[in-house]
């Protein structure tokens, strides 16, 4: 199983509620997960009601079966301020670049740069082990950038290559390309079942692959139950709206123009997303990746909510190796 689990999507569709579900389920039976962020957003500390992360690796959670789900919220400058002392050994000297806004110049100005020190943190936390030499964690989930992004993002070789040629910033960028290249990682896309984000899905697959990126799983989130089997969906799409409303109408249901004509309606219109979602599912078919969908947890997602997503992921298996 890749043990850098990437999680991409359009806005909107929760690839941040994804990703901490899948570190949850992922840190079952003692197993250490690391869930990091990337984007500043403090997404995680939400979901989890906690405090916001700061730039450290904290434990926010126990998972089924005393697993242990780490966070940490990756900041560009302070992961150059480390790089800068593993590298340079500036020590103080690279608090004074900070001080006087050289640390935020050159993450601004490079921008690649920037995204080589926010995978690197990641890739680090993947090869490191502890004094034993076991991995200190048997899993780190990126709750990564938009679909529109996430290959330039991931992409860091390409984005630094006319930035260095030699020196330390190229060896760290062929360093961390050796992990995201790997069967170590894989990079899950968080879709709904609408055409923009599906076709958004589609786009960022063939980026990804184009890449050479290993593209692992389609996600499909919010998945709402159909309430009408194929029948009563035809019948509610036109075709026999009048016999609905005379039997709705001789099961007691009075004035059927004001009460079962919107019924009809909603039915009607539940019709229709049944129809469009089905089409949706051809196009995801289309794609050659396995698609696995998620229900809806109710309307927005609290902290019971996300354990009820991590046990509906841990019911479909390994399906993220």
């Amino acid at each position: 199983m890749s043990r850098l689990q990437v999680v991409s999507g359009k806005g909107g569709t929760g690839k941040t509620t994804v990703a901490a579900a899948l570190a949850l389920a992922l840190a079952t039976e003692g197993k250490r997960t690391l869930l990091v962020e990337v984007e500043g957003r403090q997404g995680i500390a939400q979901l989890f009601e906690t405090e916001a992360l700061p730039y450290e690796e904290r434990k926010i959670a126990v998972a089924s079966g005393g697993g242990e789900v780490y966070a940490l919220a990756i900041d560009a400058e302070r992961a150059l301020l480390d790089y800068l002392q593993m590298f340079y050994k500036l020590g103080s000297a690279g608090r004074a670049l900070k001080k006087i806004g050289a640390i935020d110049f050159a993450t601004t100005i490079a921008p690649g740069v920037r995204d080589v020190l926010l995978t690197g943190k990641a890739c680090e936390a993947v090869r490191r082990r502890d004094k034993q030499g076991r991995f200190t964690y048997d899993y780190v989930v990126m709750d990564a950038p938009p679909t529109g992004r996430i290959t330039r993002f991931l992409n860091v070789n390409d984005e630094v290559a006319g930035l260095a040629k030699i020196g330390p910033i190229h060896n760290q960028a062929q360093a961390v390309m050796r992990v995201l290249k790997s069967p170590e990682t894989a990079v899950h896309l968080v879709t709904l079942l609408e055409e923009m984000p599906v076709q958004e899905t589609a786009d960022g697959i063939a980026e990804l692959r184009a890449a050479e990126l290993r593209v692992g799983k389609v996600i499909v989130n919010m998945v709402r139950p159909h309430l009408l089997d194929e029948a009563a969906v035809r019948a509610a799409a036109g075709d026999r709206r009048q016999e609905v409303a005379e039997a709705l109408a001789s099961a007691g249901l009075a004035a059927p123009a004001t009460l079962v004509g919107p019924l009809l309606d909603q039915a009607a219109e539940h019709a229709q997303r049944v129809e469009l979602e089905r089409d949706q599912r051809a196009v995801l078919a289309k794609l050659g990746l396995p698609a696995y969908e998620l229900p809806l947890v109710g309307e927005g997602m609290d902290l019971a909510g996300l354990y009820r997503l991590a046990g509906e992921l841990r019911e479909l298996g390994e399906v993220f190796a």
